[in-house]
């Protein structure tokens, strides 16, 4: 069903400023039941592949963050890019790999989709090969 660009700018924006307290319940609450979410990466990061369930949306988030230094995270978000229910998000993501203590920084861009006020698709696109070798020992 379609969405307009109003709302979905609304649901992004919520989207947004709830990631950005570390909310991941609230980042959930925002998800339709149903869902289409992929990051891509190595399988050896708990975090990516697909999800495709509300429920799975705030353990990505609380599986993922405690392999960053807490506080040494820094998102850029340069542009929201809305078109009646597709949202694209694109920003500068830079963080510290706690087991490694190495730094990184990719662009990112993010796709979501809107139906009814509530998201149904999260595609994570960055630069895979930059997060791998920041997670490999040397």
């Amino acid at each position: 069903m379609a969405t307009d660009t109003q709302t979905s700018r609304a649901v992004a924006e919520q989207f947004v400023e709830r990631l950005g307290r570390q909310d991941q319940d609230g980042v959930q609450e925002l998800f339709a039941e149903d869902i289409d979410w992929h990051v891509p990466g190595n399988d050896q990061l708990p975090w990516t592949g697909r999800r495709t369930h509300r429920e799975d949306v705030a353990p990505y988030f609380t599986t993922m963050w405690p392999h960053f230094v807490d506080g040494k995270s820094k998102v850029v978000l340069e542009r929201i890019i809305v078109d009646g229910g597709d949202v694209m998000l694109l920003g500068i993501f830079t963080h510290t790999v706690a087991s490694s203590g190495k730094e990184f920084t990719t662009p990112s861009a993010m796709h979501l989709v809107v139906e009814d006020g509530e998201i149904v698709r999260m595609h994570l696109y960055e630069d895979t090969l930059t997060v791998d070798q920041a997670f490999s020992i040397d």
